[in-house]
């Protein structure tokens, strides 16, 4: 599987690009998986999803999580236009959508029958108010995130707290206990990555001996900006002039302001 992208344009002042990509040893499908989607005029959610390999169909689990946020997401929407005049913060948006999510994904696992082991896929979700420029991002397991430069890694050593693992609980205490939650407002550039961004290694011969920083460059360097498919072409510029490309599936989103 190749590159994709997806590109926004919000009168100018911002464009988002995404990327999707199967890992080099990964054969049959990529397990990885994102979304973006507008709540409204102002309002925009994305989120990466990466499902886990030795679990059971990991490309079922994180797609799962991202339909079930698209139709949170859409319903979000509906319920805004009737709600005009209630003021809410990121953090608050995003918590209501955590908590329906929980909700669904619960309720779809015991229609289905489902397993915890098919459950298993990271998230990293972001909710972004584009007419304050402020927002909040929540990582459950790993992920890596980049605000205006500043890039933060979340590595748990393979063994990442699924939100699978917390369906039980009370939603109210678990997400209080949630310490990868990030804050941040007056943004110009922000990424936020599955881990597979961490896992670019040599797999052909090329002629530059050059050494790069993959992680930096993707989420950071300006280089094919003013074009929609940057991602789509960096990903492409390593691959052909650096010889690498991520072993593990990667899904990224990466918003720049104009």
């Amino acid at each position: 599987m190749t590159a994709g992208y997806f590109s926004y344009q919000e009168k100018q002042l911002m464009n988002i690009y995404t990327t999707l990509q199967i890992g080099d040893y990964h054969t049959n499908h990529c397990e990885d998986y994102l979304l973006v989607k507008k709540i409204s005029s102002n309002k925009i959610v994305c989120a990466v999803m990466d499902g886990c390999s030795t679990a059971l169909d990991s490309h079922f689990a994180s797609t799962l999580i991202g339909k079930i946020l698209r139709k949170i997401i859409i319903e979000a929407g509906y319920k805004e236009l009737y709600e005009k005049d209630i003021q809410r913060s990121p953090d608050e948006d995003l918590k209501e959508i955590l908590e329906n999510l929980f909700r669904e994904i619960s309720l779809i696992k015991k229609s289905l029958m489902l397993d915890e082991k098919e459950l298993l896929s990271t998230l990293t979700i972001m909710l972004y108010d584009t007419q304050k420029n402020e927002g909040v991002i929540l990582v459950t397991g790993d992920g890596v995130i980049c605000i205006n430069g500043n890039i933060t890694e979340f590595d748990h050593n393979n063994k990442p707290d699924y939100l699978a693992y917390h369906l039980h609980e009370n939603f109210e205490d678990w997400y209080e206990k949630q310490e990868q939650r990030l804050f941040f407002k007056d943004i110009e550039d922000i990424s936020i990555s599955t881990d597979g961004i961490l896992t670019f290694s040599k797999i052909k011969k090329t002629e530059s001996d050059q050494k790069i920083d993959f992680v930096t460059y993707l989420m950071v360097d300006q280089l094919y900006s003013e074009t929609e498919d940057m991602l789509n072409k960096k990903l492409k510029n390593l691959e052909y002039q650096f010889g690498v490309k991520p072993t593990d599936d990667l899904a990224m989103i990466r918003i720049k302001r104009s």
